[in-house]
């Protein structure tokens, strides 16, 4: 327990909520039947009740300060979740992570200039060891197409977008209004095209349904929380981890992989775990430097 205390409050947030979202995926891996822009409509709506319910028991504002950030950050989201949920549905869960995790280094190049975040050199190399990972990954699995590495690409670049938006509205925005704002964009879009595809829900299918949007947000909640309190080359990296959820839960719906593949996710494991170290004694090098120099 001390040191899961110990552990920076950012990195705990991020930690559950990538738990949270494998759990959403097994979900919605569970109904395969139901076109992936109808399963958004729905964790949409559950996400505006329970992020509006929250919003009015704070006391605060629903619409927040900076409109046009807040606008934004629901578009990409949008954006994003549309196309990974088609991947979901489409190819196996560890591969469908390993295709997303293009989004840390998007996200990272994208702070350089929207927060001013500084990356050090060698950081680099183990982003260059992830991306190695996923393209040996999506080289070697058979199941996965260009066009999936094509979703995959565009999934990930309007990820990078959105959560940088989160930096940026670290200390403006309360959590549940920057959440709040990506289903009021979304249940437009997905309100509409559902109506041309809509598959009406039996049975269980409606429980994986709502699971799909408690799962999802709650991880959202605990995720924007890590973005504003930590630096987005850590908390980015640490979405890599999914991977690990994605093969055990893979496993339960008998999804199996080659020696490369499994060899290309232990890359993507490696540059994430290394990247996170070496930012962390990057910073401690730098706050001892500064403290020479103002004891000289």
């Amino acid at each position: 327990m001390r040191r899961w205390r110990s552990v920076p409050a950012g990195v705990r947030y991020m930690l559950l909520a990538t738990v949270l979202f494998a759990m959403m995926k097994v979900c919605v891996k569970m109904i395969p039947q139901i076109p992936s822009v109808e399963i958004i409509l729905f964790r949409s709506v559950i996400s505006f009740i329970i992020s509006f319910i929250g919003i009015k028991a704070a006391g605060i504002s629903p619409w927040g300060t900076n409109k046009p950030m807040l606008i934004l950050r629901g578009v990409c989201g949008s954006l994003s979740l549309i196309l990974y949920f088609i991947l979901i549905q489409q190819i196996p869960l560890a591969t469908t992570y390993t295709l997303l995790y293009l989004a840390p280094v998007f996200t990272t190049i994208l702070g350089i200039y929207f927060v001013k975040e500084k990356v050090f050199p060698m950081q680099w190399v183990f982003f260059a060891l992830s991306m190695l990972g996923v393209v040996i990954v999506t080289g070697f699995d058979i199941r996965v197409e260009p066009i999936h590495l094509l979703i995959g690409l565009l999934s990930s670049m309007s990820s990078g977008v959105a959560y940088n938006v989160i930096r940026k509205l670290k200390t403006s925005e309360h959590p549940l209004v920057i959440i709040l704002y990506f289903p009021l964009v979304t249940i437009p879009i997905a309100g509409v095209y559902s109506v041309f595809i809509w598959e009406q829900p039996i049975g269980w299918e409606w429980f994986w349904l709502i699971m799909v949007g408690i799962f999802t947000q709650f991880a959202q909640y605990f995720m924007t929380k890590a973005y504003q309190q930590e630096e987005l080359s850590i908390i980015s990296s640490l979405s890599y981890l999914g991977i690990v959820y994605g093969l055990g839960f893979g496993f339960l719906f008998g999804e199996t992989f080659n020696l490369l593949t499994y060899i290309g996710m232990a890359c993507v494991v490696m540059g994430v775990v290394s990247n996170i170290w070496w930012k962390k004694k990057g910073e401690e090098l730098r706050r001892r430097k500064s403290m020479v120099r103002s004891n000289q």
